[in-house]
Formats: C-alpha cells, structure tokens, sequence
C-alpha cells in the first residue's frame, strides 16, 4: 500500500468495483427505504385521522356512563384514549411537533380547543387534551413508534452484499486472469523458442494478445538462433584459415618475429574457440533433463580437479537431488571453477538448499574482486577487466558469458557478488525442477 491506495491492479479493479457498487447500491436501497416509509407513514396518517375522528364521534354519542367501557376498543400499540386530564407535563413547542400532531390538529382542531403536552419518558411520548361537548376531558395519549424494519431485510442486504462481493471477484479475476498468465509467459520467455506458447483462446482481445505474444516469441527464436548460427559459422570458419598460417609459419626461420607470430595466431585460435563455445552453449537446451544427485555430482566435479592438484574443496548439505541437465550444469561449474582458479589459489564449493525448493551453489575465491560497477557487465560477451583479469591471464571475455548463457537455458540464474575481505562469489541459482522432458532415474556421476 502506497498513502492507503493498493498496489496491485488485482486489488485496485476490486476496490473500485466493490466502492462503485456499494455505493450505487447504498443509493438505490436508501431511495427505496425513503420512499416505503413515505408510503407507510402517509398511510398511517390517514388511518390515524380516520381512527380519531371515529373514536371521538362515538365517545361524543355514548353516554358518559358507557364510555369507560368503550375505551379499550379505541386503544392502539402508539395512541390509546382516557377521560381524564392526563399527566402533568411541559407544553409542546409546536415548531418541533411530530408530525402527527399536524394531523390531530386538522382532524379535530376545527372542533374541538386541543392542547398538547410533553410528557417525561424514556421514549417520544406527548397527549393531547380536549374537551366533548358535554364538558367532559378527553386524553390522547401518544407515543410515536420509528416505523418496524423487517427481520428479513437484514438478511438479504447481507446476501445482497455477499453477491456484489462475489461477482467483484469473478470480474477482476476473469479480467487479470489473462493478463497474470501474459506476465509470466513474458517472465519465462525463452529466446531459443522452447517456451510453452500461450492458449489462443478467450476473448477476442485476450487471444489476439497470445497470437501476438507467440508471434513474438517464435521472431524472436528465429533471430537468435540466426545470429548463433552466424557466429558459429564465422568461427568454424576462421579456425582454418589460423591452421593454415600456423603451418606457413612452420616454415619461417626462427626469430622474435615468428614467436611473436605464432603468439597471435595462438591468441585468435583460442579467442575463435571461445566463440565456437559460446554458439554452442545456445543449443544447451537440447539436452535431456535427468535426475541428479548434486552431492554425487559435486564430488566428482572436484576430484577431478584434485587429481590435477588445484585447491578445490566442497561443502555439501546432503540429500539434494534436483532435475537438471547434468552436462550444461557440470560446463558452467568448470567455467566458474576455472576462473576462480585463475585469481585465486583456492576454491570453495558450497551448496544450499533454498526455502521455495530451489538449489544455490556458491563458486567462492580469494582473488582480486571484481569493482562493484563492473559486476553486471563481464556476463556479457567479449567484455573483460583489463586490471585484474586481461589477455595474459587467458582469458577472452566469453566464460562468464557462456555460464550466464547456460544458466539461462537450465531456467536458473547466474549473480556475481564480491566477499567481505576480498575475493568474488559466483552465484548459480536453479529451480527444483525442469518442467521439459520425461525424467530418469537418479544420475550418480562416477567419482
């Protein structure tokens, strides 16, 4: 919430529909209400009239022995009759006199000298004093009742409530729906078009925004693979030419020129190699996804690395098996591995299990670091720092970007970050699983 207004469209689309409605539906219901109990109070004014001048005209016919008798016939729920002078009290003033009042006044006020009374009580409660013909006093007394709401009206504007919000839900959700399933069809676009495309279906616009996101999609699947199919080319091709002038250079007197030579040629092998590599990591998404112990996978990773003398050590939870493609796995492990290895003396492995499911394996160095404004670019290709991690280490600019670029297609995430007291952490974020091709028994890597 942002100063009381909700973030998401989910809840503003509710908030508005929900306060339009109650609103509209207040509106309508308080019309109504006013205009029952208009109705009602009109027809109880007439009644009320009718019944005084009745009940007067037979008091006024009865002799005055007869009438005490005749009193409870007269009595209703708000008013009964009594031939006395009534209760002490304050008089009226009539500014503020209930309306029935008015209609006691025109009934019998041509008639008969009326006074009126406030009388002390809990509740509205005055009399009206008269006189009969015969002199004898007459009481009115009335206790003005608020018109009787019915039980069941309670009720049905709480079903009435209940169904606005009801139908409120069924319309944001029917109207987001669409647009929730576009976001994260969007979140999870794969640019080698192996994404799951969206339904064509639903209303007119929903399925004119699928065709046009599926259309998206398959564009831009086609210029990707493309563009790799163009570097692949490009690099194949150059490796040729390179094995050519490394044999005429064979035949070139030895001198500080051909050293130089055969360095250079060397240098545009590795750096054609590297470009090979990077065309290749698109296609990473072909491999079959299967079962992997990571543990037993980790291991074996960091004997063979042992067995060639680097300091590589793990640290493993236990347990942790997950769905992945093991061979662009093991391929971004030796990428982050190698590097670490180049600017630092020893290399951590740490594995941890995330609370939604997901896996983080830690690549950890005591290298040089990398600056903190240079960490989001060396995941692009070719791009290298030239203070610490230039040309004389080895390095062409596409390991990283050959990690991030797998990373990608096993939909997991690769993040770089710099450790306190010096050195670099190599992130590899991946789901628990890979909803892409049938699964296979768990794969114990040999160690």
């Amino acid at each position: 919430m942002t100063m009381g207004w909700p973030r998401t469209l989910a809840s503003r689309l509710a908030l508005i529909f929900l306060v339009s409605l109650v609103l509209a539906h207040g509106m309508s219901f308080g019309l109504q209400f006013y205009e029952r109990y208009q109705s009602a109070k009109t027809l109880m004014l007439d009644n009320f009239e009718q019944d005084l001048a009745t009940s007067v005209a037979v008091l006024e016919r009865l002799p005055a022995d007869e009438r005490e008798a005749w009193l409870p016939r007269f009595e209703h729920p708000n008013y009964r009759y009594a031939l006395e002078q009534g209760q002490p009290g304050s008089p009226m003033h009539m500014a503020t006199a209930p309306v029935s009042v008015r209609s006691m006044q025109a009934t019998l006020g041509r008639d008969y000298q009326l006074s009126f009374t406030d009388i002390p009580d809990v509740r509205p409660h005055y009399q009206a004093h008269l006189r009969l013909k015969d002199g004898s006093p007459l009481t009115i007394d009335v206790r003005p009742s608020v018109m009787p709401l019915s039980p069941w009206l309670p009720v049905v504007l709480v079903a009435q409530l209940l169904l606005l919000f009801i139908c409120t839900w069924l319309a944001v959700r029917t109207a987001i729906r669409p647009l929730t399933r576009l976001s994260q069809a969007v979140d999870g676009l794969d640019p080698n078009g192996q994404g799951e495309p969206l339904k064509e279906d639903g209303p007119v616009e929903v399925a004119y925004a699928a065709v046009a996101f599926n259309t998206l999609q398959e564009r831009i699947a086609t210029y990707v693979k493309e563009r790799m199919q163009l570097l692949a080319a490009i690099s194949h091709d150059l490796q040729t030419p390179i094995t050519r002038m490394k044999l005429r250079a064979e035949f070139m007197e030895d001198s500080l020129e051909k050293d130089k030579l055969y360095k250079d040629l060397d240098e545009m092998q590795h750096l054609v190699q590297e470009g090979v590599a990077y065309a290749r990591s698109m296609a990473g998404s072909s491999e079959p996804s299967r079962r992997v112990d990571v543990d037993s996978f980790l291991e074996s990773l960091v004997f063979d690395y042992l067995d060639t003398g680097k300091d590589v050590a793990l640290v493993a939870n236990g347990g942790v098996a997950i769905d992945t493609r093991p061979h662009a796995l093991r391929r971004i492990l030796v990428n982050l591995v190698d590097n670490a290895l180049k600017f630092g003396s020893a290399v951590e492995l740490n594995v941890q299990r995330q609370p939604e499911g997901g896996l983080l394996i830690q690549v950890l160095d005591r290298g040089p670091g990398i600056p903190e404004h240079q960490l989001p670019e060396v995941l692009k290709p070719f791009y290298r720092v030239e203070n610490s991690r230039n040309r004389e280490t080895g390095g062409a600019g596409l390991g990283l970007a050959i990690s991030q670029q797998l990373a990608l297609t096993l939909q997991g995430s690769l993040r770089l970050v710099n450790r306190d007291g010096g050195g670099l952490c190599a992130e590899l974020t991946l789901p628990p699983t890979l909803k892409l091709s049938a699964k296979t028994p768990v794969d114990h890597p040999p160690r």
